[in-house]
């Protein structure tokens, strides 16, 4: 498949330009710092400045990005034929960490066809299988938390939805290749936002700190190809229950293509999990009648409310703010024709923070997620929409759940200082400034 061409610099003649919607005109480089290390606070600025719908550059090449918060107009996005809007292409920066075949990285045929594939493992009778491993791994780990002093619960929730995806999504359940996967995988996910750029810039791969980063990278590939040759010759493949041996007994797998899934699942399902719960944490410590509320939940086995106080924290701190499209012809969105090549961002931050949609936005509420007004369709997207919702988004919300349950049946908590976190830059997420220090004691 031929790359669809950047509108960019090159590419963008005076009229086109006059016909995009309006946006800052500071230096494409300044506009790219403070996308990717500010992005929390820069677009909420573009839309009160320039509305609902705006424009911004971005490296490589001056590109055009459009960048939309309604959600009229990201279902736009969503529901346009997914030929017309590449989401691969949109991801490309992801390359350098996820590979060629990643599903977030690939489009058309290849897409469907892979997502097909994958369906199955994530499907309501394949998570019910793994509730009761992830409810396991959830009440070993909660055991073991320091009482009574400060720690950073990010890092816990971290080391405990890597354990889950190791188990769980890879199947490893030798110790020592578990020991060797945990301190590659941090690497891998702790890499900083300039890595990604390799993905636009092949030369930059030569130089430091990225030739650092691949060496990293080729020894967890290593491992991880090792791991796959065993699974293939091991006798009882059929009978195992994690997504590896699921992909592997379909039998259309290489061995790229599933290295690719798996770094693809470790980036995309053990950081934005983590994330999700931290900032779940972070709220509850801070507000004890919600603290309360869950702890009755988990005691009492209500897994609605468990659910929404997820949901609330994925609303009020997105850990993904936005995804992107790349528009292979020239299309309608939001009233704007936008010619091939552009780049269009549904930032789904800017929806879930705005005051229509979310009455008292800033407040930690995951009673918006209960009775029999729940957010209207299309208004709560922290999994994306359209053939391109995340594969993972029921695996996540019952990992999510079930350390919740194992968490407040056991513990309270307190925040180590009242000021809130902020969000800070972190791969392709946003994560607690701080880590979420918290005090846990026991009921």
């Amino acid at each position: 498949m031929t790359p669809t061409p950047l509108l960019g610099a090159r590419t963008l003649d005076r009229e086109t330009a006059r016909a995009l919607p309006p946006g800052p005109r500071l230096p494409t480089l300044a506009q790219t710092v403070l996308f990717a290390g500010h992005r929390k606070t820069f677009f909420p600025r573009m839309r009160e400045r320039y509305g609902d719908v705006f424009t911004i550059r971005l490296v490589p090449s001056s590109r055009v990005v459009v960048v939309l918060s309604r959600p009229e107009h990201i279902r736009e996005v969503f529901t346009t034929p997914p030929g017309i809007m590449h989401a691969g292409e949109g991801n490309t920066v992801l390359q350098p960490i996820m590979g060629d075949h990643s599903l977030l990285l690939i489009d058309d045929e290849d897409h469907a066809r892979m997502r097909r594939q994958l369906m199955p493992a994530f499907n309501g009778q394949a998570l019910r299988g793994y509730a009761e491993m992830i409810a396991r791994l959830a009440e070993h780990d909660v055991q073991s938390w320091p009482i009574g002093e400060p720690f950073r619960l990010h890092d816990r929730m971290r080391t405990l939805t890597l354990e889950v995806i190791l188990q769980v999504v890879f199947g490893v359940t030798d110790q020592n290749r578990l020991e060797q996967l945990r301190p590659l995988v941090e690497r891998v996910v702790s890499v900083r936002p300039i890595i990604m750029l390799g993905g636009f810039y092949p030369r930059l791969l030569r130089l430091p700190p990225w030739r650092t980063y691949l060496r990293i990278q080729r020894r967890l590939d290593d491992i991880l190809y090792a791991e796959i040759a065993a699974r293939r010759n091991s006798e009882n493949l059929a009978e195992r229950n994690d997504v590896l041996s699921k992909l592997l007994a379909a039998g259309t797998w290489s061995d790229v293509e599933l290295r690719d899934q798996l770094v693809t699942l470790l980036l995309a399902g053990h950081e934005t999990t983590a994330t999700a719960l931290a900032w779940a944490f972070h709220e509850l410590a801070r507000k004890p009648d919600e603290l309360a509320a869950g702890q009755r939940a988990a005691d009492a086995g209500d897994d609605d409310r468990l659910e929404a106080i997820t949901k609330e924290s994925m609303r009020l701190h997105p850990v993904v703010y936005q995804v992107g499209r790349r528009v292979t012809e020239t299309v309608e969105i939001a009233g704007y024709r936008l010619p091939r090549g552009t780049t269009i961002m549904p930032a789904m931050g800017l929806l879930h923070s705005d005051e229509q949609h979310y009455p008292q936005p800033l407040e930690f509420k995951p009673d918006r997620f209960l009775g029999d007004n729940p957010p209207a369709p299309g208004t709560w997207i922290p999994f994306g929409g359209g053939a391109r919702r995340c594969i993972g988004a029921g695996f996540s919300l019952l990992e999510a759940t079930e350390i919740l349950r194992a968490t407040l049946t056991r513990y309270g908590v307190r925040a180590v200082r009242e000021a809130p976190e902020t969000a800070q830059p972190r791969n392709v997420t946003l994560v607690p400034s701080r880590g979420c220090e918290i005090v846990a004691e026991r009921r």
